[in-house]
C-alpha cells in the first residue's frame, strides 16, 4: 500500500499491529481514521525498534493497538512501554467485519489501529516484567506437573483393572500413597518383558516412578511459590479461605499492573462472577456469567466452599438466603460476587508497587 507522508510536526497518529510468531504487520492512521501506511517487520528486538521508528516517522505517536500482547506481541508491548508509548490490547475483528472486509495481516493491523483510536473492545494489557509474571511461569510449570501426575495415576489404575488376578488382588485395595510406593518397588524380570504379566509390572513401576518424580517436582515448585505469593501480597494470602494457590491464581489473573482494573465490578466481570442482565420488556432477570477467566472463577468458588464450611458469618448468610427461597447454587453465585468485592480491595490496596 502506498504511504502518505505527512508533516510529523503537524500530525498525531495511532498505530496498530497484527502480531505473529516471526513477523509483525504494522499500520498507522491519523486521528480521522485515514490510513497512512502499512509495513511488515521481523519479530525481533531490532524489528521492534524499526517498527517504532517507522510509526514515529508518520507523526507524533499517540497510542498503539496490539493484538496478542500476552503471546506473540509480548516483546513488542514491552518495547513500546519502555519508549513511553501507550499500548492498548485489542480484540480480533468480529466475524461480521471480517466477512465484509476480508482477512489479511495489513487489514487486521489497520483494524487494530482503528479500534485503538475508537477505544472499543480495548483494554490495558498486563505488564510482563514483574514478580507476577515470575509467579505465572512457576504456576504454569506446577499446573502441568499436577495434570501429568493425575494422568499417570489414572493410567496406573487402568493397568491394574486388566492385570492378572494375583497382581490385581494385591494392588486394588491399596491407598494411592501405598499403591505408588508398592508399584515403584516392583522387581520384574526384564528378560521376560514379552510376557503380559511381566510387562504390566514393568509399566506399573515406570508409571509409579514418574508419579514420584512429578510429586517431588510439585513440592519443589511449592517451596518457591509460597514465599513469592506472600511477598507480592501478604494480605491476600491471610484472607479466610485463600491459600497460596488461590492467591497466586487471582494475582496472575489481575496482572502486575492491577490499576488496569477500574472497579471491583470490572474484577468481578474478569473472574466471570458478575451476573449478566437478561431482561426484556416486563421481565427483569439476570443470567449466569459463563465468561471471564474460568481458573479465577474456580478459585473464588473454592473460597466460597471453604467459608460455607468454616465461617460463621457465611453460614448465617446462607441460611438467611435459603429462607428467601434461593438454591445452594444461587447462594454460592452470590457469595462469589461478594468475595470478589472483598478480594479486589485486598489486591488493589496492596503496598507492592507494580513494575514500571
Amino acid at each position: 500500500m502506498p504511504s502518505i507522508t505527512p508533516d510529523p510536526a503537524l500530525f498525531d497518529v495511532v498505530g496498530g499491529v497484527d502480531t505473529h510468531l516471526d513477523t509483525h504487520t504494522a499500520a498507522v492512521i491519523d486521528l480521522v481514521g485515514r490510513v497512512l501506511g502499512t509495513e511488515q517487520f521481523p519479530a525481533t528486538a531490532a524489528g521492534y525498534q524499526a517498527l517504532l521508528a517507522w510509526m514515529r516517522g508518520h507523526g507524533r505517536l499517540w497510542r498503539v493497538g496490539v493484538e496478542g500482547t500476552g503471546v506473540y506481541g509480548a516483546g513488542l508491548a514491552r518495547r513500546l512501554r519502555a519508549a513511553a508509548v501507550e499500548v492498548i490490547e485489542v480484540d480480533r475483528p468480529d466475524r461480521k467485519t471480517r466477512r465484509s472486509q476480508g482477512k489479511s495481516d495489513p487489514i487486521d493491523a489497520i483494524a487494530a489501529a482503528k479500534t485503538a483510536l475508537a477505544g472499543e473492545r480495548t483494554g490495558l494489557p498486563k505488564q510482563r516484567d514483574g514478580q507476577v509474571e515470575a509467579l505465572r511461569h512457576l504456576r504454569l510449570a506446577r499446573r502441568s506437573a499436577i495434570d501429568q501426575r493425575a494422568d499417570t495415576q489414572r493410567q496406573i489404575k487402568a493397568l491394574i483393572v486388566t492385570a492378572d488376578d494375583q497382581l490385581r488382588a494385591r494392588l486394588r485395595e491399596l491407598s494411592v500413597k501405598e499403591l505408588i510406593g508398592t508399584c515403584a518397588n516392583l522387581r520384574p524380570d526384564r528378560a521376560d518383558a514379552a510376557s503380559p504379566a511381566t510387562a504390566t509390572k514393568i509399566a506399573l513401576r515406570s508409571l509409579a516412578r514418574r508419579h514420584q518424580h512429578l510429586t517431588a517436582e510439585i513440592t519443589d515448585l511449592d517451596s518457591l511459590l509460597k514465599p513469592l505469593v506472600a511477598a507480592i501480597n501478604p494480605a491476600l494470602t491471610a484472607a479466610h479461605g485463600v491459600g497460596t494457590d488461590i492467591a497466586g491464581q487471582l494475582l496472575v489473573t489481575v496482572g502486575q499492573n492491577h490499576q488496569r482494573l477500574t472497579s471491583e465490578a470490572a474484577f468481578a466481570m474478569l473472574c466471570g462472577v458478575a451476573p449478566i442482565p437478561a431482561s426484556s420488556g416486563k421481565t427483569r432477570r439476570h443470567r449466569l456469567n459463563r465468561g471471564g477467566d474460568r481458573q479465577a472463577n474456580a478459585a473464588l468458588h473454592r473460597v466460597a466452599i471453604v467459608r460455607l464450611r468454616s465461617d460463621p458469618n457465611t453460614r448465617a448468610y446462607a441460611q438467611r438466603r435459603t429462607k428467601d427461597g434461593l438454591s445452594k447454587k444461587e447462594i454460592i453465585r452470590c457469595l462469589k460476587r461478594y468475595i470478589a468485592r472483598e478480594l479486589y480491595q485486598l489486591i488493589t490496596t496492596n503496598t507492592h508497587e507494580p513494575a514500571a
